[in-house]
């Protein structure tokens, strides 16, 4: 377990503005060591409603490799698309163990982002990505600070500016600068609100507390909330196949360090002016394998197989690691 004054000192790297460039798009080497137990020293596999079923942690002698805000898995279930809050893309593929374990990531790409004036290598106050959803034939990013949800295309995204810029779903003034849009996901078509992106923000609140987010599109567009327990906020979020809502939560506290936890939202609670809330999943602390969790996606492996993936963000800061952790939904 890392010392308070460790993590109170991590806590404050995350605030640097840390910027490496990558004009062109560039092949990242990676190396990766397996987590085969969530707790060390224990063989406990079940925690919560999920059951631990390994990770890596991961590292690369390259400065650009970092800072993951969100990771969406293409339909093999092995390549991904993540975006880093420096504003920049990063593409590659998992690799599995003969007992089909994380075991390494490979084909890891990165490449700066553009902004709509076809401009990249841009200050991360500007291209501070946060959220990512695929949707057909582009994939949707939220940016924080410079509150905007923009579509680059898909395939080509690394290589275009964004091709259009979808409408602030929630007033300016009502989302925080350091609290933005961090959560933007697909609902699946099977589910109650349908194919249609959903924003949660991380901790801009209504006057009740509670934390606003909105559904983009289909017949249930508009805001709605969802119900905040302090000292829980949302830093990402994806739909399981039945249209549930999974909210990836992180704490800070100086007297307990850093926790994550997942809760599920029932999809068909989720419209216009209702306040959603749901069951916690996983409840997890310094005791376990966690970092700075940040980035969640969902992996049907099969009917039976579901598969939640989750991704810290190490601020690029040598206090901090970048992880990946799998558990299968019970």
């Amino acid at each position: 377990m890392r010392s308070l004054p460790a993590i109170a000192l991590s806590a404050l790297l995350c605030l640097s503005p840390v910027q490496p460039a990558a004009a062109d798009a560039i092949e990242v080497p990676v190396s990766s060591r397996a987590i085969t137990q969530f707790t060390p020293g224990s063989g406990q596999r079940i925690f919560g409603r999920l059951e631990f079923l390994g990770g890596i942690a991961y590292s690369s002698t390259s400065p650009l490799l970092g800072a993951i805000s969100a990771i969406r898995f293409r339909n093999d279930r092995q390549n991904f698309v993540s975006v880093l809050d420096t504003g920049h893309w990063l593409t590659g593929r998992v690799e599995r163990d003969a007992e089909g374990r994380l075991s390494g990531l490979a084909d890891v790409r990165i490449r700066s982002m553009f902004n709509r004036d076809g401009r990249d290598e841009n200050p991360k106050q500007a291209m501070d990505a946060e959220g990512l959803a695929i949707g057909r034939g582009e994939l949707l990013v939220s940016f924080e600070g410079h509150h905007r949800i923009d579509a680059y295309p898909d395939p080509g995204f690394m290589d275009a500016r964004p091709k259009r810029r979808l409408p602030l779903p929630i007033e300016r003034r009502e989302i925080r600068r350091n609290r933005g849009m961090e959560a933007l996901a697909m609902s699946p078509a099977t589910g109650p609100l349908g194919a249609v992106p959903v924003v949660v923000t991380e901790r801009s609140l209504d006057a009740d507390g509670n934390v606003f987010a909105a559904v983009l599109e289909g017949p249930r567009a508009g805001l709605f909330t969802v119900r905040r327990n302090d000292p829980w906020d949302i830093t990402d979020g994806a739909f399981l196949p039945n249209g549930d809502l999974l909210l990836l939560e992180r704490r800070f506290r100086l007297l307990d360090g850093m926790g994550m936890r997942i809760r599920r939202i029932d999809g068909d609670t989720i419209r216009p002016g209702a306040v959603v809330d749901g069951e916690v999943l996983i409840d997890a602390d310094l005791r376990q394998q966690i970092d700075n969790m940040e980035g969640l996606d969902v992996v049907a492996i099969a009917k039976d197989d579901i598969r939640i993936i989750v991704v810290s963000d190490d601020n690029h800061s040598i206090l901090q690691r970048n992880l990946m952790l799998e558990f299968r939904l019970k």
